[in-house]
């Protein structure tokens, strides 16, 4: 079954700890922060203290934390994130001019490697990194907001990716740790979508709004987002 990483941008951060601690005993993995600098995208949202503060919360149960910098330049901020805490750092494409260096700072420092796409960034760009990464992020919508609708032809870049990672693996492109790269997709992740992500090819799910929002607990939320990937 597709994992599930809430992205507490959604959540109340009058109750943060509460709310990470919710999800987790759902059996949640993965705690996933979205970091935006009001430039790269159109909002400002986060920093190291925040994914400092909830560290000891993840930690306790064994989960991880996930940071996404959608911001420009994130090799002036890696090293912040990563003491702050974060397990995996992703950085975008489109805002690394030198993206094998970055991919290197990151694991240099201890931290898994994500690298993330927008909507309309073609696959083409991730040719020769697939090997040095952990996880491919696939904006399934434009970053910067969250409950946004999902755009339904990321689903056929989904599976396109999934067959570039067949393919790099089976040409012995990629060293052996991209046997194990995550497809993760964010955006628009909710009951309705979720399903077509994962029969796509996607791993992990990024879930804001469907996973913290007023009609229901984070427990059936996250219940619900099960239910309905298993159909």
């Amino acid at each position: 079954m597709i994992e599930l990483a809430p992205s507490i941008l959604a959540a109340d951060f009058t109750r943060l700890g509460q709310q990470v601690s919710d999800a987790l005993a759902c059996g949640v993995k993965r705690i996933h922060c979205d970091i935006m600098d009001g430039q790269f995208v159109p909002n400002i949202s986060m920093g190291p203290l925040v994914v400092q503060a909830i560290k000891p919360i993840v930690a306790k149960m064994g989960a991880m934390i996930e940071t996404h910098l959608m911001i420009e330049q994130p090799d002036r901020y890696i090293a912040d994130f990563v003491q702050a805490g974060a397990n995996l750092v992703t950085v975008h494409v489109e805002t690394c001019p030198h993206l094998h260096r970055t991919l290197q700072q990151i694991r240099e420092l201890g931290a898994q490697v994500g690298v993330a796409l927008n909507p309309a960034t073609p696959l083409v760009m991730l040719e020769e990194i697939l090997g040095d990464v952990d996880l491919v992020l696939v904006m399934t919508v434009n970053p910067g907001f969250g409950g946004q609708e999902f755009i339904p032809e990321s689903v056929d870049k989904i599976a396109r990716l999934k067959k570039m990672l067949a393919a790099s693996k089976s040409s012995g492109r990629s060293s052996s740790q991209s046997l194990d790269v995550h497809i993760e997709v964010d955006g628009g992740i909710h009951t309705g979508t979720i399903a077509a992500a994962e029969k796509a090819g996607a791993t992990l799910a990024v879930c804001g709004t469907a996973v913290f929002n007023r009609e229901a607990s984070v427990a059936d939320n996250i219940a619900a987002l099960h239910k309905a990937a298993s159909l």
